[in-house]
């Protein structure tokens, strides 16, 4: 795994957000480490229906598909995918100062609840399908070697790697 931690980060050095593609010929997705186009930009082909719906919580990536009528197109919690949104979940927030990743600043009591979200909602309904580049990653982009994926007994997911 740590080649492959290496090589992604080497790809995608800004340890930005979270892209998805579709291999049409096995029909997997790859989870992409690096800077995601902001909806705003008007490309279509970056959300469609077809495509899985990934967020991001802790830097622990979830296929959040399965709560399309929350997380998809035009859904109360449409602003949360795409991107780590730890902030705005442990606040449980909206505003878009608070779709971000960092935690700084955050009461004793809002950490709690994202503890509490991250391990009873997010890792007991969604699969992790990976890691952002700021978990996995050392600021200087080599392997971070304390890096432990989330265990996830209740899902059955193929080890590509």
């Amino acid at each position: 795994m740590i080649s492959w931690v290496g090589r992604i980060g080497s790809l995608f050095p800004e340890q930005g957000g979270i892209r998805a593609t579709k291999d049409s010929t096995s029909g997997s997705h790859n989870v992409f480490l690096g800077q995601m186009a902001h909806r705003e930009s008007g490309d279509a082909s970056l959300f469609n229906d077809e495509q899985p719906i990934y967020m991001a919580v802790k830097g622990t990536v979830f296929d959040v598909s399965a709560g399309k009528e929350f997380y998809g197109k035009g859904a109360s919690y449409n602003a949360l995918a795409g991107k780590d949104s730890t902030r705005a979940v442990a606040k449980m927030s909206l505003d878009p100062a608070d779709l971000t990743y960092d935690t700084a600043g955050l009461t004793e009591e809002e950490l709690k609840s994202l503890d509490d979200i991250f391990e009873n909602v997010y890792k007991r309904k969604y699969p992790i399908v990976g890691y952002t580049a700021r978990r996995i990653l050392n600021e200087d982009g080599s392997p971070n070697p304390n890096f432990k994926p989330d265990d996830q007994p209740q899902f059955s997911i193929k080890d590509e790697f």
